[in-house]
């Protein structure tokens, strides 16, 4: 999937293909997370602080895994 870099104290880069959001944290992670609406990744990359973002919008609400 191709990500695009963000501007983030945690977070490196955010992709977006179909359903899926993945986001690669700076400590080298990456996790897919799935039937996402593609507004949260708009919102994300655009967002001043998109950890913040993924916090508050994303984790807890949709089902994710790690992948790396």
């Amino acid at each position: 999937m191709v990500r695009t870099r963000v501007a983030s104290t945690n977070i490196r880069s955010i992709g977006y293909y179909g359903t899926t959001l993945e986001v690669e944290f700076l400590s080298g992670g990456v996790y897919q997370y799935f039937n996402v609406p593609e507004v949260h990744y708009l919102n994300m990359i655009h967002f001043p602080h998109p950890g913040t973002y993924l916090a508050r919008h994303v984790k807890g609400a949709y089902p994710y895994r790690r992948i790396a």
